[in-house]
This record gives structure tokens, C-alpha cells and sequence, in this order.
């Protein structure tokens, strides 16, 4: 799988996700691993979600996994909890604004 079919895929599978009652600014990196590699980012900002094939600077965390396992995460086929805890999602910045990653999968 390419950078541009991830890519697609993974914002496709966010913007399903309801941010309406999400008050706060939240700016999250994703950096991939391996096939597919590349970083975009996910911001919810006035309680609508953005998702950009860019690098954010001012971001509030940094998830860094492999395609596959960001995948998995977004499908709701891997609890982000426990890919953190095995080593498959490492995580740079506020772990507890990261916790809110949960609302933007199914």
C-alpha cells in the first residue's frame, strides 16, 4: 500500500467519527512506519475533525506506528491501549490528549 492509498483510506475512516461535542483543540501527528511511510495529521478544531497529508508542528501528540497497525486502530480491530502497552503504537507528547484518539475511531 502506498503513502496516497493509506492516506486515503485512514481519512476516509476518520471523518466518519463525530467531534461535534469536542470542545477542545486537539492536533495529533501520525507518523507511519515501513510500507506506506509518511506522516499526516488529524486536528478537531471548533468541534470539526480536519485530517491533511501534512507533518503538524504544534501538535499535541505523535503516534508512531506501521500502516498496519493504523489501520487496525482505525477499524476498531486493535484497542489503542493494548498496541500501545506491546510496543506496536509508540506515542511522543500528552499522553492524556493522546487518550482522545478513541473518539475518532468506530
Amino acid at each position: 500500500m502506498t503513502y496516497e492509498q493509506l492516506f486515503r483510506t485512514i481519512k476516509e475512516m476518520f471523518m466518519k467519527a463525530d467531534v461535534s461535542n469536542v470542545s477542545e483543540h486537539l492536533a495529533f501527528q501520525f507518523n507511519i512506519t515501513g510500507e506506506g511511510e509518511g506522516a499526516f495529521y488529524a486536528e478537531v478544531k471548533d468541534g470539526v475533525l480536519y485530517v491533511e497529508p501534512y507533518e503538524y508542528y504544534d501538535r499535541d501528540a505523535i503516534f508512531i506506528c506501521s500502516a498496519d497497525t493504523l489501520l487496525k486502530l482505525a477499524s476498531g480491530k486493535l484497542d489503542p491501549i493494548f498496541a500501545f502497552t506491546v510496543g506496536k503504537l509508540k506515542v511522543e507528547g500528552s499522553l492524556e490528549k493522546a487518550m482522545m484518539l478513541q473518539k475518532f475511531i468506530q
